[in-house]
């Protein structure tokens, strides 16, 4: 009787665990395809902007280069909203996720990708094009891989937080500081450091989001969580191949 018993706790505990297993690879699957989808809008965004000059002089000073080309000059005042409004949509996420629903969350994701694509449509200007695509490629390969080990390894990666944190607010600091000083050697070192920087954020975000299944009791908080999940890996991604581009990218 007891065996009895043992064995079918035993089966009832191995059901249970596939279907956790089950259920957290869906729930993975739905952040990396909101991430993926959101990474692809911006690239989709900044390239129609980037041949259409009618449109982007929205958003950007143009000047004329002769020859049919355009520059970029300085943003005008929708540009700056543009620029800034990821910002906004970040805090409305994070602040309103209770209030929100899941389809309101995506569709302010939505939004903050486009904007985001409206913002790096200079690096089209800045940069050759073979130049973006091969750092865009080397991105996803390093994303993948970095997201991969977050994802099976079995350490906790929970004591990088507070390094990365503040290795975080140090570049940003380090950013304002350079933007008036304008130094290259200041510029390599916060290029150096926000690869290494992004590269830990990768790993140590996708094992939050994997442990934050766990939490995670109805369909409504499952959704939201992929949501806010994508929105976190996005980042470090974009920001990740931005990095990456002042080492490898030719300017035109």
């Amino acid at each position: 009787m007891v065996e009895r018993y043992n064995t079918a706790n035993t089966a009832g505990t191995a059901a249970r665990s596939a279907e956790y297993d089950e259920g957290l690879r869906a729930y993975m699957l739905k952040v990396y395809n909101y991430m993926t989808s959101g990474v692809l809008l911006t690239g989709i965004v900044a390239l129609v902007l980037s041949r259409s000059p009618d449109i982007l002089s929205i958003f950007y000073n143009l000047v004329d280069l002769g020859g049919g080309r355009v520059g970029i000059q300085g943003m005008t005042g929708l540009g700056w909203v543009a620029m800034l409004s990821p910002f906004a949509f970040i805090l409305v996420m994070n602040f309103g996720i209770n209030r929100l629903s899941a389809t309101a969350l995506q569709g302010i994701f939505w939004a903050f990708a486009t904007c985001f694509g409206i913002s790096l449509t200079t690096i089209l200007f800045r940069y050759t094009g073979e130049s973006v695509a091969q750092t865009f490629f080397i991105t996803a390969a390093s994303f993948a891989a970095l997201s991969l080990y977050g994802y099976t390894t079995k350490r906790s990666l929970s004591g990088m937080r507070t390094f990365l944190m503040m290795g975080l607010f140090g570049l940003i600091i380090a950013m304002v500081v350079n933007f008036f000083m304008q130094s290259s050697m200041m510029q390599f070192i916060i290029s150096v450091g926000g690869v290494l920087i992004f590269a830990g954020l990768t790993a140590y975000d996708t094992q939050r989001i994997k442990e934050s299944y766990a939490m995670m009791a109805t369909g409504e908080a499952v959704a939201k969580g992929a949501i806010m999940g994508a929105v976190n890996l996005y980042l470090d991604f974009v920001n990740l191949f931005m990095f990456l581009l002042h080492f490898l990218g030719n300017r035109e």
